[in-house]
């Protein structure tokens, strides 16, 4: 049986629906009801924002070297602006960039591209001096000689360190500073809370009367209501209709077996993430894309003597000793990735499309991971490489554990090209549809832009509006309704739902209190 919501009260606003409730489908979501759309989010987890393994603001893109100058600014613009959107997701403190010793670059091939987000920063600033969300632009990076660091290690360590120099610290004391090349670089890149970002776009929607939000649902099929042309590749549609079926909320945990239920939206936008290319199939869009299957390691450190920042050890993506990244929660977590294929990527971890279908399919194996949790095993095995591959650079970092955690997912990468970082969206206005290609969480709200102009140009809503002037002031009504503490209490909540320790959904240092 079909149930059909075309026959409710007429709205006089005009329908969009939003497949997936990821970072790109939950911020084009707010970006969509602010202007009073009726916006339909169809998520199929039983909650928003939920993979894959997100934990770093790259604000500069610093963490690939191999990416041009142009994408380290895109990611810096970018950075900026979801910040001023999600405030309350970051922690600030800075990320270390060492090369070691073992590597072939040099330290000194990064600081032209320093000096140029340095510039881009101290620009944007003058734009508009609300986007100093960084620090001051002449400290947005720094340099630290092998001098100063042995320096630094005689000093006491501080518990919470509020200068650069304090941060530094621990590094010189913990890191194998035989292992790395001088000078270290130190960078505000900040932390990006994902149990945060979800719990700020959760408050966020339920301030709109305009979105609906449907979790734990199952989009089954979309289909064209008004099509002219059909037949031909250039065909017209104007509405479309999505079929979901809604897990009963007495048993959350089954499998949907409820009646189908059918709404008419007048634009589609597909933001499923990795699997993406299935709504393609059904669009009848033909795509080339890339899906790669990642995994980083939740493990527990007791011996920080305080806060830390994050460090990263370059090296060449995929081969045994690629980029290592150590990142610090609250409570001594720390989250893990290694770019190898024995820890974070996977031998047959990264898929292609095909001639017949916009959807890679990923080994059986790593969908059962996304849909039904990591098998014990080699969970342990893994995370456990992790540790070590760490030790390697952090001798101390032996005496960290494993506890069973990790965070890992799908990521779409649209074309053939596995380097990418820099991507928003797709659209096809004869169809009034839209494709997130969001290869960085970042690039969200960019995405949200475009897609504005498209149902502007489509006369779906006007321009010229006092609620989208305030995207561009980021005067968002959460944030007006909803401090830290709050963010805080619904971010604990869906830490423990998902089964990870409560500590990691806090931070150590918010954006306001830094300010």
């Amino acid at each position: 049986m079909t149930q059909s919501m075309t026959n409710n009260k007429v709205h006089s606003a005009k329908r969009v629906g939003i497949l997936g409730g990821g970072t790109a489908g939950a911020t084009i979501a707010i970006r969509l009801a602010a202007l009073g759309l009726e916006t339909y989010v169809f998520e199929k987890n039983k909650s928003l924002i939920d993979g894959p393994p997100m934990c770093h603001l790259h604000a500069g893109g610093n963490l690939y070297r191999e990416i041009p100058d142009e994408d380290c600014v895109a990611l810096l613009k970018q950075c900026i602006d979801i910040l001023r959107l999600y405030p309350h997701t970051i922690d600030v403190r800075p990320t270390v960039f060492a090369v070691p010793t073992r590597d072939e670059g040099l330290p000194e091939d990064l600081l032209p591209r320093l000096d140029i987000l340095t510039d881009t920063y101290r620009e944007l600033i003058t734009q508009d001096v609300s986007n100093k969300v960084l620090g001051e632009p002449e400290n947005y990076y720094q340099l630290y000689s092998h001098e100063q660091l042995i320096e630094l290690s005689e000093r006491e360590q501080v518990a919470v360190p509020t200068t650069v120099d304090e941060w530094m610290i621990p590094v010189a004391k913990y890191l194998d500073l035989n292992k790395v090349k001088y000078p270290l670089i130190v960078v505000q890149e900040y932390g990006w809370n994902i149990f945060r970002l979800a719990a700020s776009a959760q408050l966020a929607l339920a301030s709109y009367e305009h979105a609906h939000v449907f979790t734990d649902t199952q989009v089954q099929q979309v289909m064209p209501v008004d099509c002219e042309n059909c037949s031909n590749a250039d065909h017209h549609v104007t509405k479309w209709r999505i079929d979901y079926q809604q897990a009963p909320h007495d048993k959350p945990n089954m499998k949907c077996d409820s009646a189908t239920t059918s709404i008419e939206v007048d634009y589609l936008i597909n933001a499923c993430g990795f699997r993406t290319g299935i709504i393609d199939d059904m669009v009848g869009v033909k795509v080339t894309r890339m899906v790669e299957f990642k995994s980083s390691y939740i493990t527990h450190w007791d011996n920080t003597g305080g806060q830390i920042p994050e460090i990263i050890v370059y090296g060449s993506r995929g081969t045994p000793e690629g980029m290592a990244q150590l990142t610090p929660y609250p409570g001594g977590y720390f989250q893990i990735h290694g770019m190898s294929k024995f820890i974070t990527l996977f031998d047959d971890g990264l898929v292609a499309s095909s001639k017949d279908s916009a959807q890679p399919e990923l080994p059986h194996q790593y969908v059962h991971y996304i849909e039904d949790g990591w098998d014990k095993a080699p969970l342990q095995a893994r995370s456990q490489q992790a540790i070590d591959y760490v030790a390697e650079f952090v001798p101390t970092f032996h005496s960290a554990r494993t506890v069973g955690n990790a965070l890992y997912g799908g990521q779409q990468i649209p074309g053939q090209d596995d380097t990418l970082r820099v991507a928003d969206v797709s659209l096809y206005t004869n169809i009034r549809y839209a494709r997130a290609e969001n290869v960085k969480a970042s690039s969200t709200l960019i995405a949200s832009d475009q897609i504005v102009d498209e149902l502007v140009e489509l006369g779906l809503i006007e321009r010229d509006t006092k609620e989208n002037q305030n995207r561009y002031t980021h005067n968002w009504p959460y944030l007006t309704q909803n401090d830290s503490s709050a963010i805080d209490k619904v971010a604990h909540v869906l830490a423990e739902q998902r089964g990870f320790p409560s500590p990691m959904a806090g931070v150590n240092h918010s954006i306001p209190e830094s300010a």
